[in-house]
């Protein structure tokens, strides 16, 4: 299958060296002029470093042109952070065609703007956007070539828009990630399966004294002890509440599911936070307001989820309280960024007529 990735970012490395080492065509786009050329002098091959040794991923294109990148692609895939979507969108959105699947790992709803962008550009018809709760794959970059994958996820819940294209999107989807993929109906219900404004706020805000104390600080080892542990807990009972009371039933793979060591799987499997911990990857320096925990998933990922909790008429008291200590946290370092309904051009429609719109389309 042929597959354009966009972005170079950790996940973005990540599927390059996993998709091309399963023997799909992969093509990598980002905007980075030099990293394009560095890596076309190096034979377009990224290594990617897991638990089985190294292995060398030859990619078919290493380009800084979307259009070259995307032509063909049956599936294009950005794990690109939720900040940088709305100019990826704009820059994709020309060159759609109709059958193409653009998939968000995740998204915090961003299948959306990726969707609004196709139909300002005249491209939305025969394409499907779709998004998932977690990055397929726990992985850091360790060189300007290289990535480490400490897990791989397995199980990807994604909601499609518009929910009518689900099966063709699910179908595509898995033939990149096989045996793991799984429909959670439409987008919205895709944007509500993100752990990642669950799971970060609390580790940034209540480790703030030690992540700008000490050098380098590891959030999901020292950082994540049990009274954090209990507040994330309350808080996703939040993003829970939200789901069922829009109609989406079980499973919503509950964060507590990530740290168990029996019962229910979550996305990653049993035993991944180890392996993320050991790996040492995540030990690392933290600048508050500029780490993508803050700008993604506290900033515009919590002030989404509280916009769609008004919208289902459910109470967040928790999200209301870490957004508002986001933002005071970030009020010098001009970083006040939301994404609610309203911001996303949603904020007119009722639930019925969101939901109408998610399941048929434009």
């Amino acid at each position: 299958m042929r597959i354009a990735v966009l972005g170079g970012g950790n996940g973005s490395f990540a599927a390059a060296g996993d998709f091309a080492l399963a023997g799909h065509d992969v093509r990598l786009w980002r905007r980075d002029e030099e990293a394009i050329r560095d890596l076309v002098r190096n034979g377009s091959t990224l290594t990617v470093k897991d638990h089985a040794g190294r292995h060398e991923a030859r990619l078919a294109l290493a380009t800084t042109d979307i259009a070259a990148a995307v032509d063909g692609a049956d599936l294009i895939l950005c794990p690109a952070p939720a900040f940088a979507q709305p100019d990826i969108a704009a820059a994709l959105a020309p060159h759609l065609r109709p059958g193409q699947v653009v998939f968000l790992p995740p998204a915090t709803f961003g299948s959306m703007i990726f969707a609004e962008a196709a139909r300002q550009a005249g491209t939305a018809e025969g394409v499907a956007f779709a998004e998932t709760g977690t990055l397929p794959w726990l992985a850091r970059k360790h060189g300007p070539r290289e990535v480490a994958i400490t897990v791989r996820a397995k199980h990807l819940p994604v909601g499609t828009f518009p929910a009518s294209a689900s099966g063709r999107a699910i179908e595509v989807i898995a033939r990149a990630f096989p045996d793991v993929i799984t429909s959670c109906g439409d987008a919205l219900s895709g944007a509500l399966m993100n752990a990642g404004p669950i799971i970060h706020p609390p580790l940034i805000v209540m480790n703030a004294g030690p992540i700008e104390h000490f050098e380098r600080w590891d959030i999901h080892k020292e950082g994540t002890q049990p009274a954090i542990r209990r507040v994330t807990d309350q808080l996703d009972a939040e993003r829970m509440r939200v789901r069922e009371a829009l109609g989406y039933g079980a499973p919503h793979f509950p964060l507590a599911d990530h740290y168990a060591r029996e019962g229910t799987e979550w996305m990653y499997g049993r035993g991944s936070h180890d392996r993320l911990t050991d790996s040492g990857d995540w030990r690392e320096t933290l600048v508050l307001t500029q780490h993508r925990y803050m700008r993604e998933d506290l900033l515009l990922g919590l002030s989404f989820l509280i916009s769609v909790a008004e919208l289902a008429g459910v109470e967040t008291p928790l999200a209301r309280a870490f957004l508002a200590i986001g933002r005071a946290i970030c009020a010098d370092a001009g970083e006040v960024r939301s994404r609610t309904l309203a911001d996303l051009g949603f904020g007119g429609l009722g639930r019925s007529e969101l939901q109408r719109l998610l399941k048929e389309g434009f």
